[in-house]
C-alpha cells in the first residue's frame, strides 16, 4: 500500500530501516521543532521518492486553536526560509492553487498579504527611508483550470521577463498521518509539483525546469482516503496484507477521495497569515513585522 504524503520527514519515517545518504538534525525553538532532512545522493532520493536538497519541518500548535505569539513563530520561520534564499536580488514570490477550493486556497491567500515592491523606485524608495526595501515581486496564477494555462508556463514566462535571483512557491500539501493537518510547515531548496495536495500534480517547479533557485513553502491540509484509512486502523506491526486489505477496501471510489478539517476555513485563513508574515520578514529583514504590516 503506497502511502501518500508530500512531506519528506514523513517519507523517510515510513521506511523500515535507515539508508544512506539521508541525514536529519532536530532542534527544538521556542513551541516549535524543526526538523532538517537532508537527502545527499539519487539513490537515497528514489528510495524516498523525493528530490536531492535540503527539506526543513516545523512542528508548531495547531492554527486552528493556538494563535498565540505569531510574531515570535514568524521570525523562527522567516529564519528558516532565509536560510534557502540567495542574499540579494528580486525574489518572485508565487501562490499556487485554486482560491474556489478551501483546501488549496492557501497559496492565493498568502499571496493577499506579501509585501510586494518591485514597482517602487529606487529614488522614490530612498526619499521615503525604505531603500533597503529587497524588490520582490508577487502573483497568484490560478489554475490550468481556470486559466487554460499551465502554471509551469505561466510563471516561466514571467521569469524570462523579470529575472528574479529566486523564486518561492506556496502550496497546499498532503500528509500521511491526519495529527499534521494544520501543525506542520514544510520548507525546502527543492520546489513544488502543483496540485500535489489535492491529487492533481502538474509539472514541477523546481530549479532544473525554471532556471533560479526555487523555494518551496506549505502546509498539509488534505489526507487522501487510503492513507486516512491506514492511519486509522494500520495495526503496529505494519503487516503488508492487512495493509493491503485496507487498501481494497477504499477502492474504487475511496481511491481518490481526499480528506479535510472541518474547520479547514480558519486553519487555511491563519497559516495563509502566518507564512505571508514570515516570508515578508525573510524577505525584508531591516524591517520590523509592525512596519511590513504599516506598508502593507
Amino acid at each position: 500500500m503506497q502511502l501518500r504524503t508530500d512531506l519528506a520527514m514523513e517519507a523517510v519515517k515510513s521506511l523500515k530501516s535507515q539508508i544512506e545518504g539521508v541525514r536529519q538534525v532536530k532542534k527544538t525553538e521556542g513551541a516549535l521543532k524543526i526538523t532538517q532532512v537532508t537527502i545527499e545522493n539519487e539513490s537515497a532520493a528514489q528510495k524516498i521518492g523525493k528530490l536531492i536538497g535540503e527539506y526543513i519541518t516545523i512542528e508548531l500548535p495547531t492554527f486552528t486553536d493556538n494563535c498565540d505569539k505569531a510574531e515570535e513563530k514568524s521570525e523562527t520561520i522567516a529564519g528558516q526560509i532565509k536560510s534557502l534564499l540567495p542574499r540579494e536580488g528580486l525574489v518572485f514570490v508565487v501562490g499556487l492553487g485554486n482560491e474556489a477550493i478551501t483546501p488549496d486556497a492557501l497559496g492565493p491567500n498568502t499571496i493577499k498579504s506579501i509585501l510586494a515592491t518591485r514597482h517602487i523606485p529606487g529614488e522614490i524608495a530612498r526619499s521615503a527611508g525604505l531603500d533597503s526595501l529587497r524588490p520582490v515581486a508577487a502573483m497568484a496564477p490560478g489554475v490550468l483550470g481556470q486559466t487554460g494555462i499551465e502554471v509551469s508556463e505561466v510563471i516561466l514566462s514571467i521569469i524570462k521577463r523579470i529575472t528574479p535571483s529566486a523564486l518561492i512557491v506556496i502550496d497546499a500539501l498532503a500528509s500521511a498521518e491526519t495529527s499534521r493537518l494544520g501543525t506542520t510547515i514544510q520548507i525546502c531548496n527543492t520546489g513544488i509539483s502543483p496540485g500535489s495536495g489535492v491529487g492533481n500534480a502538474r509539472p514541477g517547479l523546481n530549479e532544473e525546469t525554471m532556471g533560479v533557485p526555487v523555494i518551496g513553502v506549505g502546509v498539509p491540509t488534505v489526507v487522501d482516503a487510503q492513507t486516512l484509512a491506514r492511519d486509522l486502523f494500520a495495526r503496529e506491526d505494519n503487516d503488508a496484507r492487512y495493509l493491503d486489505e485496507i487498501s481494497n477496501k477504499t477502492m474504487p471510489r475511496g481511491e481518490r477521495m481526499i480528506v479535510t478539517p472541518r474547520e479547514i476555513d480558519l486553519l487555511i485563513e491563519r497559516s495563509s497569515k502566518l507564512l505571508a508574515m514570515s516570508i515578508n520578514s525573510a524577505l525584508q529583514p531591516d524591517f520590523s513585522a509592525k512596519e511590513i504590516m504599516a506598508l502593507l
